[in-house]
């Protein structure tokens, strides 16, 4: 069976998205087309660059997330002092070393740049702050006098997944020279279902299936606000996912697999083997019990 897929964004978090593959190529579900956001970007790319649930799980078991993580030297010398490099570089992270490893990934697949796969199969989500505005990767790219055949596939994968000041924002220019700076694309869409399904569309050339690494809508508990903290946060969230929460109405709420990841955090590089294991079992659990009601 033949569906278009879009994964959320969730950071480390997304390893339950190893489980869910598992499960769907046990059901004999190819994935034509596929797009995400953030980490929901990562695990599209490797889908459509060939990989298996378990190749992808070998990736991660084979090496450190925290190896990903490469920061910027200071010349301050105390902790404290170093925060203004962070105010400089707008990030605590360069971002190089996870996008080399990226490279280097896709090219064990044939994979460096979009012309390398299939016209429109990978789409990605991003965040252009600069211009206050989605950004489609590599659709988008035009507006920035890019060739969207000839980018790399791991730049927009880079992009997509610039967590506001955990890693650096992706500077992109335009043909006059203006820089815009890109991150995260969760910051404005953490879970782009609107790419391939628009509400009330009746015809689809294919299933649309969703793996979004929260609770189902009905499930979801308010947020509590006690004090400033907890209301910033609050705010941020609401602003994050209002948009995607707004679009996943009912009809479409029945073509998701929610996978209500608890307690792990989405820059929590430090996973222990055994939270590792427990992420994609509640992947594979969700997406078995999903796949037991679904039907299209």
């Amino acid at each position: 069976m033949k569906v278009d897929g879009v994964f959320a964004g969730g950071g480390v978090k997304a390893l339950a998205f190893v489980g869910a593959l598992n499960i769907t190529e046990k059901r004999g579900i190819k994935f034509e087309r596929v797009a995400g956001t953030s980490a929901g970007a990562i695990a599209a790319a490797f889908i459509k660059a060939g990989y298996t649930s378990e190749e992808i799980f070998e990736l991660f078991e084979e090496m450190d997330l925290r190896q990903l993580l490469d920061p910027r030297r200071s010349i301050f010398p105390f902790p404290f002092l170093r925060w203004l490099t962070m105010y400089r570089k707008i990030g605590l992270f360069k971002g190089n070393e996870f996008e080399q490893w990226l490279v280097s990934v896709l090219k064990r697949k044939g994979v460096s740049t979009f012309q390398d796969l299939p016209e429109g199969s990978l789409k990605m989500v991003a965040s252009d702050i600069t211009n206050g505005r989605f950004l489609v990767l590599p659709d988008d790219l035009p507006r920035y006098g890019r060739i969207p055949e000839k980018f790399s596939v791991a730049k927009a994968i880079r992009m997509s997944c610039s967590i506001p000041f955990f890693f650096e924002p992706v500077k992109i220019y335009d043909g006059t020279g203006k820089p815009s700076y890109i991150v995260d694309g969760g910051v404005l869409s953490n879970f782009p279902m609107w790419i391939f399904k628009k509400r009330n569309q009746k015809r689809l050339k294919r299933p649309v299936l969703g793996f979004r690494l929260s609770p189902s809508l009905e499930n979801l508990q308010p947020r509590k606000i006690k004090n400033a903290m907890q209301f910033t946060y609050a705010m941020v969230e609401t602003m994050r996912t209002a948009h995607d929460q707004r679009y996943i109405a009912k009809d479409i709420a029945k073509d998701i697999v929610f996978i209500p990841v608890h307690d792990v955090k989405t820059t929590d590089f430090a996973l222990s083997d055994e939270q590792k294991e427990a992420l994609i079992t509640l992947g594979e659990e969700s997406t078995s019990e999903f796949m037991k009601t679904w039907s299209n």
